[in-house]
Order: structure tokens, then C-alpha cells, then sequence
């Protein structure tokens, strides 16, 4: 089988981030591609791989896979020997729904905060709304840690889908300097010290230098 992933900017997508992520956590080789956003021909280059216009894209030998969500399931049925998910029926439970929450929810979050990988300044002023957002978060994390039985640093334990789909959201709280209790900071660490998300932000990071 082979995979090939279409994403764009790793400074800026952070869906693409967890599209990536989840691929890295399988453990398979992939193809990827990266189109540009924000230019005027992003959206031709992208309805040319799919007609969503979006990323990310995961091309498969079952057709192109679009939204992050549809790409992480499709790789957990695919290699269930990889325990995507975590093995645990009530811990699985509570990662898919975890995901969901972030998949659809947090709207505040993503609108006042958006994810720039070379940002350090923390917001003038916390609206609200975002401060709702970020409580529950932090919240939610500590609920998979309890779910997980707090048996190793991610959410579940050993890295997951969530993680991918939380990491994201882990870039915004530090690049924003907020203020979080000691358990969300230690699992924001976690996240940076994840080899698979270090690779990804060294890449975008040096996109913003070319």
C-alpha cells in the first residue's frame, strides 16, 4: 500500500499537522505534499487533488481521504496492529470523543488564536469565549489522563490519535503564552519533546526563513 499526503504550510495548518501525525503514528511511509495557502492559486492546486478545496488530502488505494478526522480512522482500520487508538475499550471510548470534541468544537479557540508555530506574544486580551475554551481543554486532558490511567506522559499513556489531534492545540497554549495548571504545561512539554511533532515544527520553521 501507499500513502501520499497533501498538506499545506507547516508554520500555519495545524490540521494538516494532525493528518501528518496520525500517519507518523502508524508507522508508514508516506509521499507528501505541500501546497502553499494564501496564495492566489491555492485553491486550484488543492481542487485538483480533491473537491474540497482543504487540506489535509490522504491519497490511498481507496481513493483520496479528505479531513483529518476521516484520514486518522481510516489508518487505525487499516493497521490495527498499531493501536492508534488506545486498546482499553473505555480509554478508546473517551480518545474518540475527545477528538470529537476538538474536531468540531473550541471555535473561540481557533478564531482569536489562530496557530502560527513561529509565534511567542502572548494576546493583549483574553476574550472570554477563549478563556472558556481553554479551560475545557484543559479540563478534557486531564479526563484522558484519568481515562488513560495516568500510566505515561500523553493523554493515554503512550501516544495516540489524541495527542495528534490535542497537539495542535498544545502550539497555541505555549506559542500564546498562557497561564495553564502544572498538569496541562507537563503534557504541552510532552508534546514538544515528540519526536514526530519536532520534526514538523523544525520544517515550518524553516519555511518562514525561505
Amino acid at each position: 500500500m501507499s500513502y501520499h499526503l497533501i498538506i499545506g504550510d507547516k508554520l500555519y495548518s495545524s490540521w494538516s499537522l494532525r493528518g501528518a501525525l496520525a500517519l507518523e503514528l502508524a508507522g508508514v511511509p508516506y509521499e507528501e505534499t505541500l501546497v502553499r495557502l494564501r496564495q492566489p492559486d491555492t485553491r486550484a492546486r488543492l481542487l485538483a487533488y480533491s473537491a474540497t478545496g482543504k487540506v489535509p488530502l490522504l491519497k490511498t488505494e481507496h481513493g483520496m481521504i479528505a479531513d483529518s478526522l476521516a484520514i486518522a480512522e481510516y489508518l487505525a482500520e487499516r493497521h490495527p496492529e498499531v493501536h492508534l487508538w488506545p486498546a482499553d475499550i473505555a480509554a478508546r471510548a473517551q480518545a474518540r470523543s475527545a477528538c470529537a470534541q476538538m474536531h468540531g468544537g473550541f471555535m473561540a479557540l481557533r478564531t482569536h488564536m489562530p496557530f502560527d508555530l513561529s509565534r511567542d506574544e502572548a494576546l493583549e486580551n483574553m476574550p472570554l469565549d477563549v478563556q472558556v475554551d481553554i479551560d475545557r481543554i484543559v479540563a478534557l486532558w486531564n479526563e484522558c489522563h484519568l481515562a488513560g490511567g495516568q500510566r505515561g506522559p500523553f493523554l493515554f499513556g503512550e501516544p495516540s490519535l489524541a495527542d495528534a489531534f490535542f497537539a495542535p492545540v498544545a502550539v497555541r497554549l505555549r506559542t500564546y503564552r498562557v497561564n495553564v495548571p502544572a498538569h496541562a504545561a507537563a503534557y504541552i512539554e510532552t508534546i514538544y519533546q515528540w519526536p514526530a511533532f519536532q520534526a514538523w515544527r523544525q520544517a515550518g520553521l524553516a519555511e518562514r526563513a525561505s
